[in-house]
């Protein structure tokens, strides 16, 4: 019997390189960046940072190498009450991204090396079968193998518990795959890459959810930047606003802290329209602050902004 408010999520944790500067350099060009700061990052372990600070029962499987950027991961679970099942790999390293954000903008542009998570098979997903078992709400990515991610996903299915793929970095997915989501949480580039489709407007993006639909997937939900999400699915389509938190800092963890509300919210028996709504709020918030982990924000900070709308 799934617990409730319990989540489990499946990915990977990088040290995050953040380089702010006033434009992308050309090839052979080196230009003075305006700040640098590290810090932890990964789009599966920034989405269980939000939700275990969100209030989320939450456990992260990963792997990690026996390094100073491991250890870092263990500490930023730590302060976010972050449950880890992890493996260090003494042959590895932790992975690590080169992250440019455009001064003017906070609009951003990623490198992503994935190191000892890369290694992820899915035997290490029947070891942790137990524990997804348990959970209200399995969330994965693609950062670490596919085959892993799909092996979790039919875990969680095979167990009842709810099932999200956020399908980024977007690659092919088979109908097989698809049909183990109960929930896909693509961006507009994402959708666009995942279906074929030129995605200009939101009837094409409709047109894109709409194939997913066809192909198996429960129900779509299309994170719109400022314009906010899309729910598409069980018989209904329709778009939750973005919410406004404040002055536009930088994205980077924007979508991260999306998709760990929303499995929160989900994991709390909420409807999902509610849920988009939460996530929309966690991502609202985010914008507000630099960094990827260091930007998700709390409980009382999301329930505190949408008791003011």
């Amino acid at each position: 019997m799934p617990k409730p408010n319990s989540v489990v999520i499946l990915g990977v944790f990088v040290a995050d390189t953040s380089y702010r500067a006033e434009r992308l350099p050309k090839i052979g060009e080196t230009l003075l960046g305006r700040s640098f700061v590290l810090g932890p990052g990964g789009k599966g372990s920034n989405q269980a940072v939000a939700a275990g600070r969100l209030g989320a029962d939450v456990s992260f499987i990963t792997r990690l190498g026996a390094d100073a950027f491991g250890d870092m991961a263990l500490v930023t679970w730590a302060e976010a009450g972050v449950k880890p099942a992890v493996r260090r790999d003494p042959e590895s390293y932790t992975g690590a991204a080169c992250i440019f954000i455009e001064d003017g903008t906070g609009d951003n542009a990623i490198i992503i090396s994935p190191g000892a998570a890369a290694e992820i098979v899915p035997e290490d997903l029947d070891a942790e079968a137990g524990l997804i078992s348990d959970a209200a709400v399995f969330v994965t990515q693609l950062e670490q193998p596919l085959a892993a991610a799909v092996r979790g996903l039919e875990i969680a299915r095979a167990n009842g518990v709810t099932t999200i793929l956020n399908p980024a970095p977007a690659q092919p997915l088979d109908d097989a795959v698809l049909k183990l989501c109960d929930y896909l949480t693509p961006n507009e580039t994402e959708i666009g890459q995942l279906t074929g489709i030129e995605v200009t407007d939101l009837d094409s993006v409709r047109a894109a959810a709409d194939q997913l639909l066809a192909r198996g997937v429960g129900a779509v939900v299309v994170t719109l930047g400022e314009k906010g999400a899309l729910l598409h699915g069980h018989g209904r389509s329709v778009v939750v606003p973005a919410v406004a938190a404040g002055a536009l800092v930088e994205t980077t963890g924007a979508g991260d802290a999306f998709n760990g509300g929303f499995a929160t919210a989900l994991a709390r028996g909420e409807d999902a329209n509610v849920a988009v709504r939460y996530g929309c709020a966690a991502a609202g918030i985010s914008v507000t602050r630099a960094g990827a982990a260091r930007s998700m924000p709390t409980r009382a900070e999301v329930e505190a902004i949408l008791a003011s709308l």
